[in-house]
């Protein structure tokens, strides 16, 4: 348990400096403007990394698929991630988006992790899952940086102990 508590931990600490540097790059780079969402829906791809171990198996590394479709009259988004690897998991999740500047989301995303085979980086047990993360739209492009944590509850069918995850990638806005 202190193990684990010590991982999340970690990869919180990860995502906790990784939206740092996000926000201070958007802010030297912005001009003084009112923020509002980020406009765009995505879809990306790039990798991830898992900080716990379980299933009887060590650390797992994957590729994910992400995808994000943006309401533009409310700050929501549906999301949702497959991790590819020795295994297969999808995360939907429902998440609440906070304008940084006028390219930077964070965002913290309700949902849950359902593996569909193998042991996977989110577990190998279908669970309740929370995704805080942060979306950086790249200026006059189509491009967005994506970077995100998973922790999935419940989520190994032996200990039943919690997963948790850091991805990031790239993707193109439509």
């Amino acid at each position: 348990m202190k193990r684990t508590l010590h991982t999340i931990q970690t990869g919180l600490g990860l995502i906790s400096t990784i939206a740092v540097v996000a926000i201070v790059v958007g802010n030297a780079i912005a001009t003084p403007v009112q923020a509002q969402a980020a406009y765009g829906s995505y879809i990306g791809i790039g990798g991830a990394i898992g900080l716990t171990e379980g299933g009887g198996e060590g650390r797992k590394i994957s590729g994910v698929v992400a995808g994000r479709y943006k309401f533009l009259e409310v700050p929501i988004s549906l999301r949702g991630q497959v991790f590819v690897g020795s295994g297969v998991a999808l995360v939907p999740t429902v998440s609440y988006d906070i304008p940084i500047n006028w390219q930077t989301d964070a965002y913290v995303g309700v949902g849950a992790s359902i593996p569909v085979g193998g042991v996977t980086p989110v577990g190998d047990k279908t669970g309740f899952a929370i995704q805080p993360g942060i979306d950086y739209a790249l200026p006059n492009s189509n491009m967005v940086i994506f970077g995100n944590a998973v922790i999935s509850f419940d989520a190994y069918k032996d200990t039943r102990g919690t997963a948790a995850t850091v991805q990031g990638g790239v993707g193109f806005r439509f």
